[in-house]
C-alpha cells in the first residue's frame, strides 16, 4: 500500500499500517525498539525516584534512535512530522506487537 504524501488519515487503524509500512527496514525497528525500551526505563526510574529532571531526557532518547533508524537505515522522513500523535501511538504499539511478534525485529 502507497499513500501519497498529501493523503489524510481518518484513524489510528487507518493510519497504522501506513506507520508500518515506513518502517520496513528491521534495523529501523530495532532503533525504534531501544528508544521506546530506554523511555519507558527512564520514565519508571522518574516514577520511582522522583527524579523529574530526567524527564527532559525522553524526547532526545525517544525521538533520537528513532530518527537516527529514519535517516540513516529507512532513507525517509519519519511519521512523526506529519503526524506527530498518531506517530507516537504507532510508535507504542509496533513496540507492543514486536514483543508479541506480530511485527518482526
Amino acid at each position: 500500500m502507497t499513500r501519497e504524501t498529501h493523503e489524510r488519515f481518518n484513524s489510528f487503524a487507518e493510519f497504522y499500517p501506513y506507520y508500518l509500512q515506513e518502517h520496513s527496514n528491521s534495523t529501523c525497528r530495532r532503533l525504534h525498539f531501544i528508544g521506546t525500551t530506554l523511555v519507558l526505563a527512564i520514565l519508571a526510574y522518574v516514577v520511582l525516584t522522583g527524579a523529574l529532571g530526567l524527564l527532559i531526557a525522553l524526547p532526545f532518547v525517544g525521538y533520537g534512535f528513532a530518527w537516527v533508524g529514519h535517516f540513516f537505515f529507512e532513507h525517509n522522513k519519519p511519521a512523526t512530522f506529519r503526524y506527530p500523535r498518531w506517530s507516537l501511538m504507532g510508535d507504542f504499539v509496533m513496540f507492543k506487537d514486536m514483543l508479541t511478534g506480530r511485527v518482526a525485529f
